[in-house]
């Protein structure tokens, strides 16, 4: 029965939030953008099948597969590190399409690959003999991690406070607690020496850019000095 746990909350803002108060940033793909934009007005002006414009329409190709190598190397050394210093680890099972069908913000969903990771996490899950373990996502944002009693939050509200039992937390690490106790459910555990709440108070939440996972391999090498105690 795995005791090394963790739940992963999947967000646009920040692409993991970790029931362990690890949250690591998304990728930037600002400069990238910005010369995608380039290389396809300069493929727009060029006669169509000439050899300037094959030549050019190569180019667009190579910004494109730059990306998606980087976004792919992302997210296997985040899968890695995970699936290696946790025995279960508990992701949100998101119908993205639904979510993209119904968003206005659409394009920054799709950019972040949910889906692409989870399927990544299996795969390192697999090789490194780990339970990686999807669970129903409903509620886990609204339901108090502490008491169980749910409170609507709109999107832009970032902060989980109880009216009934007075638990504050991170909302995104409120939503990753909620995950990792459906998974142990999942497992069948339904006592534990620590439960993830006492786990949560008793740590600081700790910010980790995209750049340290790509550099480093590990979200835990480097942690934000803007930490901020989340205990009581």
């Amino acid at each position: 029965m795995p005791e090394d746990t963790v739940g992963i909350d999947l967000g646009v803002l920040t692409f993991v939030q970790d029931s362990d108060g690890r949250s690591v940033g998304r990728l930037d793909f600002s400069d990238e953008r910005k010369r995608l934009e380039r290389e396809q007005r300069s493929l727009s002006r060029k006669q169509y099948e000439s050899n300037n414009w094959e030549t050019q329409r190569r180019r667009v190709a190579t910004v494109h597969a730059r990306m998606s190598n980087k976004k792919r190397d992302y997210k296997h050394k985040l899968a890695h590190y995970y699936t290696t210093e946790y025995e279960a680890v508990f992701v949100e099972d998101l119908n993205v399409k639904s979510m993209l069908e119904a968003s206005g913000n659409a394009r920054n969903k799709a950019e972040v690959g949910w889906r692409n990771f989870s399927t990544i996490l299996k795969h390192h899950g697999r090789k490194n003999e780990c339970h990686v373990i999807e669970v129903e996502p409903s509620g886990t944002t609204k339901e108090c991690a502490s008491c169980g009693v749910e409170t609507e939050k709109p999107l832009w509200v970032r902060e989980h406070s109880c009216p009934s039992c007075g638990f504050e937390l991170e909302r995104d690490w409120n939503a990753a607690l909620n995950i990792q106790s459906r998974g142990l459910e999942n497992l069948g555990v339904v006592h534990s020496e620590a439960t993830p709440v006492e786990t949560a108070t008793a740590v600081d939440t700790s910010e980790v850019s995209a750049r340290r996972v790509v550099e480093a391999g590990s979200p835990a090498l480097k942690e934000s000095p803007k930490a901020t105690s989340r205990a009581g």
